[in-house]
């Protein structure tokens, strides 16, 4: 339990420093991300360049704390999209007449059976690339898992004994669903969310490596995890350190995500 705790406690620290570095990046980072040096190109990691530089001469740190920004914020984003999409169809479904619902299902079950890459995969080939289409296509791939969850604590909250008691005491329908069950609905795709936002963060890193995210020289996780790829032999550094900046920012959101789902199930950390 104790370790647990601690897991938790590490996730949050690092979380705070991911947040401080993507709203306050020149407090952390002392070199411009996109100031070009070809006579200090891959440097190893040193005193001068915790991080070492890139293939251009350009602070790898400073371009993984000012990418930060970009990285989370579309994952962010996203995810916020995804879970007022999904409260609003998935709600509006657990309380619609029964065929309506049913066919509803059957087009989110249908989305559900292919992976969530792959669908923003999908979405961003055919919107094109970019930061603004990323967060579109990440929107689309994690909505249904939302509305399928919103549905089932809508039917479940709609028959609710402290749903039934304010119908008994004259609240109407449309106010009862509004005040009683939107929140308890909300409350529990907000947990949800917490473990989504990673999930968010990867795929918008994965297709920011395959090139349909920001462009060059725009400091990105994902971006910087592929640049580095031909020179991978070498210059280890230029991938390596965005590439922990994803996976450290993933597992930490997805340990929250857990221990707040526990707490929310009464479960012990």
């Amino acid at each position: 339990m104790n370790a647990r705790r601690a897991a938790v406690g590490a996730a949050v620290l690092f979380l705070a420093v991911v947040a401080l570095a993507a709203l306050l990046p020149d407090l952390l980072a002392a070199h411009d991300p996109l100031r070009a040096d070809v006579g200090s190109a891959l440097q190893a990691p040193s005193w001068a360049h915790p991080f070492g530089t890139d293939q251009s001469g350009r602070d790898v740190f400073s371009r993984v704390v000012h990418g930060a920004g970009r990285s989370v914020g579309i994952g962010l984003l996203a995810t916020v999209l995804a879970v007022g999409i999904g409260l609003a169809l998935g709600s509006l479904s657990g309380a619609a007449p029964r065929a309506i619902d049913s066919a509803a299902m059957r087009v989110t079950d249908i989305l559900l059976a292919f992976p969530e890459f792959l669908v923003a995969l999908i979405v961003v080939a055919v919107l094109g690339p970019g930061g603004v289409n990323v967060a579109v296509a990440v929107t689309v791939a994690a909505v249904p898992v939302y509305i399928r969850l919103a549905r089932t604590q809508t039917r479940t909250l709609l028959v609710a004994e402290h749903v039934e008691a304010a119908r008994i005491l004259g609240v109407g329908r449309a106010r009862a669903f509004v005040r009683h069950v939107l929140p308890g609905v909300l409350s529990t795709l907000s947990v949800l969310a917490t473990i989504g936002i990673g999930s968010s963060i990867l795929a918008a890193a994965g297709l920011s490596f395959l090139g349909l995210g920001p462009a060059e020289p725009a400091p990105e996780w994902g971006l910087m995890l592929s640049g580095g790829r031909n020179v991978l032999g070498r210059a280890w550094w230029i991938s390596v350190f965005p590439g922990l900046a994803i996976t450290l920012t993933v597992i930490s959101a997805t340990v929250i995500g857990r221990a707040l789902r526990a707490r929310a199930e009464g479960r012990a950390l």
